[in-house]
């Protein structure tokens, strides 16, 4: 069958590109699982240039991560849409949230599990403040700049009205661009009567039945994908492959002394993005 389909004059079926977008957003640096334009972009190009799919799908659990990243990521994949031509399909697995739904709102179509979770359009800078650790264990901290704003929110200083005035200027823009990327994205399907840009989240099935207009319908891959092109599609597989550094360097790591903070941080920091949306 492979012989036949190679001939000229033989119809191959068409296929669809599956693109896994699974992950922290921004996270991808060496030892850390997550997505970034860079990393992505080289499987993002070779889903829509290789052959002529008949759309692209993009397979999504995120819970979200930087705006940059996830604006960066959505922006290649309209690009490449529209210059090519291609559907861009989105489905939802365990969850689309912040930057993850940023992602979903790439595609044409957003599909989604029952009980997949979707939404928290909103924005969040979370810390911790260190100053009263380190007085009570006698440590003092030397900070000098030249520019008053140079140690904006340091942890270990007392938190200043000012900077916490500033940083919820920067919140509330970056929560602009969101919006406004998911009005365009989701038009005249989102609902009118309710605000839905306050950070809240939905199931699947909640956002379906409530009319949000934040998905287009429950399903999954292969059977929504057979059932818009038809039973004999192919289904190509994206996903980034994991070297062995990716693998193995948090272990490395530790054991000569180099990067084992740093994945450590990593790690807490995904898993309090997962642990948002009880995953």
């Amino acid at each position: 069958m492979k012989l036949i389909q190679r001939l000229p004059f033989v119809k191959k079926p068409p296929f669809v590109a599956l693109l896994r977008l699974q992950g922290a957003i921004g996270m991808s640096r060496p030892g850390a699982p997550g997505l970034s334009d860079a990393a992505m972009a080289p499987l993002i190009e070779r889903a829509f240039a290789r052959g002529k799919p008949a759309a692209v799908a993009l397979l999504i659990n995120s819970p979200g991560g930087s705006p940059v990243q996830s604006a960066l990521i959505a922006s290649r994949i309209r690009r490449l849409a529209e210059e090519k031509n291609i559907p861009v399909h989105a489905f939802v697995e365990d969850v689309a949230a912040s930057g993850g739904y940023w992602l979903a709102c790439a595609a044409d179509h957003i599909w989604a599990d029952p009980t997949s979770v979707v939404g928290s359009i909103g924005v969040i800078s979370a810390g911790f403040g260190l100053d009263q650790f380190i007085g009570k264990y006698g440590i003092e901290r030397r900070v000098h700049t030249a520019g008053g704003s140079k140690s904006f929110m340091d942890p270990f200083r007392p938190e200043k009205e000012e900077d916490v005035a500033r940083l919820k200027r920067l919140l509330e823009d970056m929560h602009v661009s969101f919006t406004e990327y998911v009005r365009t994205r989701r038009g005249a399907k989102l609902a009118s009567d309710r605000d839905l840009f306050t950070g809240d989240i939905w199931t699947g099935r909640q956002a379906l039945a409530e009319e949000t207009g934040l998905i287009d319908g429950i399903a999954h891959a292969v059977p929504k994908l057979e059932e818009l092109y038809g039973d004999k599609i192919r289904l190509l597989d994206y996903a980034p492959k994991r070297s062995i550094f990716r693998r193995f360097g948090a272990q490395l790591g530790a054991e000569i002394g180099m990067g084992a903070s740093g994945a450590l941080i990593d790690t807490a920091e995904e898993r309090a993005l997962w642990a948002r949306y009880g995953l």
